[in-house]
């Protein structure tokens, strides 16, 4: 199938274009507003009922959440096919007594969340209006979702619900998630990503009188040594991060117990399952070295499934064409978004940036500059009307 920018000339789709810039100043307001309400992971909900009255004065119909939590509503197609999927994850990765303030200056905001993802949640309420003000019909229904989880532990529970087999989003035609700004990348590659808490257990004892016991923390660290630099397939990098350590109980005794928790990610799938078994018998061989005594377990922490979207695919035609209509060159990547979910289960999926210039995501200095933002809102615009029809 090969897609032209025809559609992109069309009297509507040019109108919703206008009217997105004609309307930059209510996106960023709503992207202040969305970022003032904190949404760590797992509580997520008062943002999810923002969202959800925006959606209504943007046009939409059967505004509703499900059961995980995740806000959509639906703008009909002409005909009766599957919908094309637009998303924005709600969720931050900032507890909930952050001071989520946001401040301004000129075309500068800051605050934690101002553009991960405040932004994405605002672009796809603004190209909800832009639809509507331009008349622009669809082929295919449009599901515009702002799904729960995304960040941390959440695990991409939102998006992983929505797309599986009791979800609203579940046999989309595309899925399509803003995320962050920018106007270049395309991420059409999911890294997958596997975490674990590691415990050991042991009798524990007096640092002097009892030397020689076997000591958890040491079998943790040869752990960490056998499996800092993992295996790479060719085609495939890997990464194995150490990122908590804890354990014990004072400085002159030997620990009763230590834990360690981890992350594996890789593009492959096959990769993962090799790292997942890497890991383990390298905490069977660790413990059994440090000596008798010793228990171990493996605790899954979460699953970030790999996958891709092929780079001749329609929705990737779309996205490349999008792009250059709007001055920009299209540069594929892979990174662990929401578009994971979908690429796992063979779900066409991609992950845009949604205008603008940003930096220091995940602190609380984060920012965002509205530097061709419209344009990261346009850009969202012609690849629905390229890929729904």
């Amino acid at each position: 199938m090969h897609l032209d920018s025809a559609p992109l000339q069309t009297p509507s789709v040019r109108r919703a274009a206008r009217h997105a810039e004609q309307t930059d100043e209510q996106t960023l307001a709503d992207q202040s507003d969305l970022t003032g309400v904190p949404a760590p992971p797992f509580q997520e909900e008062e943002r999810g009922r923002l969202m959800a009255r925006l959606m209504t004065g943007a046009g939409l119909e059967d505004v509703r959440a499900d059961v995980v939590g995740n806000v959509f509503a639906l703008r009909p197609g002409t005909s009766d096919l599957p919908p094309v999927v637009i998303s924005a994850h709600l969720d931050t990765v900032f507890p909930p007594d952050t001071d989520v303030t946001v401040r301004r200056n000129g075309d500068l905001l800051e605050a934690p969340g101002i553009s991960d993802n405040g932004r994405g949640l605002a672009v796809i309420l603004a190209v909800a209006r832009a639809l509507e003000a331009g008349k622009v019909a669809t082929e295919h229904p449009v599901l515009f979702a702002a799904t729960v989880g995304e960040e941390g532990l959440g695990d991409l529970r939102g998006a992983r619900h929505f797309v599986g087999p009791s979800g609203a989003g579940h046999g989309a035609a595309a899925f399509i998630s803003v995320d962050g700004a920018g106007l270049s990348h395309v991420v059409n590659q999911g890294l997958g990503s596997r975490r674990y808490r590691i415990r050991v257990r042991g009798p524990g004892g007096h640092s002097w009188l009892d030397r020689g016991t076997p000591n958890p923390i040491h079998a943790l660290a040869r752990v960490v040594h056998l499996v800092a630099f993992p295996p790479t397939p060719p085609g495939h990098e890997a990464a194995f991060t150490t990122a908590r350590w804890g354990g014990g109980t004072s400085v002159n005794a030997i620990p009763q117990e230590a834990w360690i928790e981890v992350d594996c990610r890789s593009s492959s799938p096959r990769h993962l399952e090799a790292l997942d078994r890497a890991l383990r018998q390298a905490v069977e061989a660790a413990v059994s070295a440090e000596g008798e005594g010793l228990t171990s377990e493996v605790v899954s922490l979460g699953i970030r499934p790999a996958g891709s979207t092929d780079v001749h695919a329609p929705l990737i035609q779309a996205v490349r064409l999008a792009t250059e209509a709007v001055g920009a060159t299209p540069v594929m990547t892979l990174s662990s978004t929401d578009a994971n979910a979908a690429m796992a289960v063979g779900m066409p999926a991609v992950t845009m940036g949604g205008g603008g210039e940003a930096g220091l995501a995940h602190t609380t200095r984060e920012w965002y500059r509205n530097v061709n933002g419209a344009a990261g809102v346009i850009r969202a615009i012609y690849t629905l009307a390229l890929i729904a029809g």
